[in-house]
């Protein structure tokens, strides 16, 4: 038996593709956290998860890091982003939502929330 879901080929593709044309922001964290250089913290980039691709997981400690411009301010796009962590959450992962702008300005804090949250459980970090 697997040990998750089984992915569609079409949203296995749209993560490829989406690995290939990462937002400044997204390359600026991924170049942080990529080869276990947070902590030695393993993160995968655009991962299927739930239905959803997410920009970047940890799945050891179960969390999501999700990166925002400026159209998840908009009423709908909240209310789809609240949905959708909410999904998440009720399969065990905590989310973490930052904006673009953080990450670009900010790294260095931003990467010491996920590994507070990653290494010392489950808080919660709507920016």
């Amino acid at each position: 038996m697997p040990s998750h879901a089984p992915i569609p080929r079409k949203m296995r593709s749209n993560a490829k593709s989406m690995r290939k044309a990462l937002t400044d922001a997204e390359l600026k964290l991924w170049n942080a956290v990529r080869a276990h250089r947070l902590m030695g913290l393993s993160f995968k980039r655009q991962m299927p998860i739930a239905g959803y691709i997410v920009d970047f997981a940890c799945p050891a400690r179960r969390v999501i890091v999700e990166l925002d411009g400026s159209q998840h301010g908009d009423d709908d796009r909240l209310i789809y982003d609240q949905k959708r962590t909410e999904r998440l959450a009720s399969d065990g992962w905590t989310v973490l939502r930052f904006w673009n702008d953080d990450v670009v300005r900010d790294i260095e804090g931003v990467c010491q929330h996920i590994v507070r949250v990653a290494l010392n459980g489950r808080q919660s970090h709507e920016s």
